[in-house]
């Protein structure tokens, strides 16, 4: 090979053993599969009639739904445990009196106001309330609340007013009444909201919404009374158990100063029953009353007509895109 030959094939190979150029590694053609935002725009912009069809329709449809819905009521009282919830009183004294008899009352391990939303909250609270107060079609029957008559509307499909009869279509094993799975499970869902109060502790929020604010307001009304009365019964029970107890204990024992423990719990046990049978409001009082409200809880028409409207534009905008994929795939075959 001459030296000519040689200087131009060393030109043609300017690169040693292992090293490749910069494009060795690289397709030799450009992907044209993907899209700029320039040409994402132009697609949008091509088919701008069907973004805005589409985004109408939905905006149309989510007007209809919102208007569809009836108004939903919120009735609110604002409660503050009485001493005997909290405790006080009476209970410290009873503890001490007893542990002098040597009788162990334990610790309690739920304080009672706890122990008593727990109860407003309960399965047999809720049913025994339904059940006392023959609400079960206005629990599951209503249509709708007419604003202008106050007149509930129940719902011919579920309930006839007129036989008190329940008329529903359902599938076993549901019957046509609904059982008090059902309507506890929607009263708790749907209607009851009892809670601690975060601002302010110590007091209570009791609500209940409903498609009638007459119906929400009577039925604040009649919880508060109800627990309180729960709550009253059970003391009085648990303090004539402890007096048949301790009236048998004293029978037994011989002791004077034994005995005169045993009478000094007694005293406080009638006391206690005296005093539940006196105070209408033994375990909440009532600070704020409920009133019957005038302003609607829910829906929020304008923010279902706002997210259905979003939604319409962002599925319309999915759909074009989608769209022009499916045209370039067939174009190319």
């Amino acid at each position: 090979m001459t030296d000519d030959n040689q200087n131009k094939h060393k030109q043609a190979e300017p690169y040693g053993p292992g090293q490749y150029p910069p494009n060795y590694l690289q397709p030799q053609y450009q992907q044209d599969e993907e899209i700029d935002l320039r040409e994402l725009f132009g697609i949008i912009w091509d088919s701008k009639w069907w973004v805005i069809a589409i985004t109408f329709v939905f905006a149309v449809a989510s007007v209809i739904y919102s208007l569809s819905l009836p108004n939903v009521y919120k009735a609110e009282a604002t409660l503050a445990p009485t001493e005997e919830a909290q405790g006080q009183g009476f209970g410290e004294e009873l503890g001490g009196l007893a542990s002098l008899a040597g009788i162990s009352v334990g610790k309690q391990q739920v304080d009672k106001v706890t122990m008593t939303i727990e109860i407003l909250k309960s399965r047999q609270f809720i049913k025994n309330f339904i059940e006392k107060h023959r609400i079960l079609p206005e629990v599951m029957a209503v249509k709708y609340w007419h604003q202008l008559s106050g007149e509930i509307v129940f719902d011919r499909e579920v309930y006839d007013p007129e036989t008190n009869e329940w008329v529903r279509e359902v599938e076993p094993p549901k019957k046509p009444e609904p059982s008090s799975w059902e309507y506890v499970k929607v009263f708790q869902d749907n209607m009851l909201s009892v809670e601690k109060d975060s601002e302010t502790p110590g007091l209570i929020k009791l609500s209940v919404s409903h498609m009638s604010p007459a119906v929400a307001h009577r039925w604040v009304e009649w919880l508060i009374e109800d627990i309180n009365d729960h709550m009253r019964q059970r003391d009085i029970k648990e303090a004539q158990n402890s007096m048949d107890y301790l009236r048998k204990e004293l029978k037994e024992t011989n002791l004077s100063s034994m005995q005169q423990v045993f009478y000094q719990l007694i005293e406080k046990q009638i006391q206690t029953i005296m005093l539940a049978n006196v105070r209408p409001e033994y375990i909440f009082q009532v600070l704020d009353p409920a009133v019957v409200p005038e302003q609607k809880e829910k829906p929020s028409r304008v923010f279902i007509c706002i997210i259905g409207t979003f939604l319409g534009g962002f599925l319309s905008v999915g759909f074009v895109l989608l769209r022009n994929i499916f045209r370039r795939n067939t174009s190319r075959r």
